[in-house]
């Protein structure tokens, strides 16, 4: 057992903590306690859609009991991280080719080698440094069909260091979570990250406060979705870039589930497992409710005491969109859907075809939540938009018709799409937020980029060029 996991979490005893040697983040938690928290329009569209579910997964029942956890404002670390090596030097952000990209594709034969995206970028301030951490998805031209989640540290968030494969130690970057290796479970097939919320419990006896990674989890199960006039092919996991063998002209929708895992230095992860049998947050919705299909993105963020909002999106087979709902809970664990909140936009709009990959901050300065998201366009294009609400809840109000970041010109890194937008508000006098995003380029090929804007109203983000004195 990985002693650096075992020191780091000890739960009620409810919970196992199981651990594979080689690669402690595959290790699974039962359920835990109840938890409370305290504080430390889419358009109907004429068109055939048939949906097919295929699944073979056991129905079981779980039940569950209480305690207490906290968020936490402690932003130390255990230990500082050590520089890993790099083998994958970045372009000059200068360069036409390459402004705005801040992270790569890893080395030949890494782990993240093929594909990367979903940034989850966190900053971290204390009396001594600043520290950056971004979470992230990646996969290998060895293992084409699997994503898994890594980790990269900075001093600034521009300048990135990753590890060259797995996490050994809490000062390590690289690897630190691979799908769940258990049959019944419902993310065997892919893991992408969306959120990190850092909180405390009594009921978790640790030095510091925990990190809960909320995932998107792949099975097999998939769903089929027929609609002649989509113009572009429909998938979850969205793939950019094909691997030989690979079918890419054939829509491909697995079912996903929304996921938790809790840690300690943010490398080591242990599964929470939810209400759902598949160990999953909660299911799909039933048959005739809009998302029926897949949950997918499950980003969350602290409103306040016992209440914390879950934004997710799925397909709307109805209306024949993408869209964002919301939940909320008071634990992290149990939650209630209360419906959809976004949708497509309008005719000939960059988000006609819908919404994913919603991302939601609450302005610290004005208390207005904002979300910045993937608009699909009709022809399957992405950039990015961006919508206000005053409560965080049911109205939202997209501040423009045009996308706030779309994709570069023809001889950008990320000319044929952007999204899975992560906004970072940075403190200080000047009003400055920073954009991270997945940028597609040509051949499908990935890299995560990093965008700002500067002043009270965000209208627009200019690609990072460099530092300016």
């Amino acid at each position: 057992m990985d002693t650096a996991l075992t020191a780091a979490i000890t739960m009620t005893n409810t919970v196992n903590v199981l651990t594979t040697p080689a690669l402690a983040p595959s290790c699974c938690i039962t359920r835990p306690s109840m938890l409370d928290l305290y504080a430390s329009s889419p358009r109907n569209r004429a068109r055939p859609l048939f949906l097919t579910h295929c699944s073979t997964k056991p129905n079981t029942d779980r039940d569950n009991r209480n305690s207490t956890i906290e968020p936490s404002s402690n932003s130390n670390f255990q230990e500082e991280p050590t520089k890993p090596n790099s083998n994958q030097p970045l372009s000059s952000p200068n360069s036409s080719f390459s402004r705005g990209l801040v992270f790569d594709l890893g080395p030949k034969n890494s782990w993240d080698s093929f594909e990367i995206g979903s940034p989850v970028v966190k900053r971290y301030l204390s009396d001594e440094e600043e520290r950056w951490y971004m979470w992230y998805h990646g996969r290998s031209d060895g293992n084409p069909g699997s994503d898994s989640v890594g980790l990269a540290v900075s001093s600034n968030g521009v300048h990135w260091e990753r590890g060259g494969g797995p996490v050994r130690s809490s000062g390590d970057s690289g690897l630190v979570m691979n799908c769940s290796k258990d049959w019944w479970a419902f993310d065997t097939q892919s893991i992408r990250p969306c959120e990190v919320v850092i909180m405390s419990s009594t009921k978790v006896r640790a030095n510091n406060a925990v990190y809960w990674l909320y995932y998107t989890g792949f099975s097999s199960e998939k769903v089929d979705i027929w609609d002649n006039s989509v113009e572009f092919t429909l998938q979850n996991p969205e793939r950019a870039r094909i691997f030989n063998g690979e079918n890419g002209g054939i829509s491909k929708v697995f079912k996903s589930l929304p996921g938790l895992a809790i840690s300690q230095d943010g490398r080591h992860w242990a599964r929470i497992e939810g209400e759902h049998h598949t160990g999953a947050l909660f299911d799909v919705g039933s048959n005739g409710e809009w998302d029926s299909t897949f949950i997918a993105s499950p980003h969350v963020v602290f409103h306040g005491t016992g209440d914390l909002r879950m934004y997710y999106h799925s397909f709307d087979v109805e209306n024949g969109v993408f869209s964002v709902g919301i939940a909320r809970s008071r634990d992290g664990i149990k939650w209630v859907k209360l419906g959809k909140i976004i949708g497509g936009g309008g005719n000939g709009a960059f988000d006609e075809f819908g919404v994913v990959n919603a991302h939601v901050v609450r302005n610290r300065k004005e208390g207005k939540y904002m979300m910045v998201y993937e608009g699909v366009a009709a022809d399957g294009g992405r950039s990015i938009g961006l919508a206000e609400s005053t409560d965080g809840l049911k109205v939202w109000q997209r501040v423009q018709s045009e996308a706030v970041l779309k994709p570069s010109e023809e001889d950008g890194w990320d000319n044929k799409g952007v999204g899975s937008p992560c906004l970072v508000q940075m403190d200080g006098v000047a009003d400055e937020w920073r954009l991270y995003y997945r940028g597609i380029g040509r051949g499908g090929q990935m890299g995560i980029g990093m965008a700002v804007s500067e002043g009270t109203e965000i209208r627009s983000f200019r690609r990072w060029t460099g530092f300016h004195v």
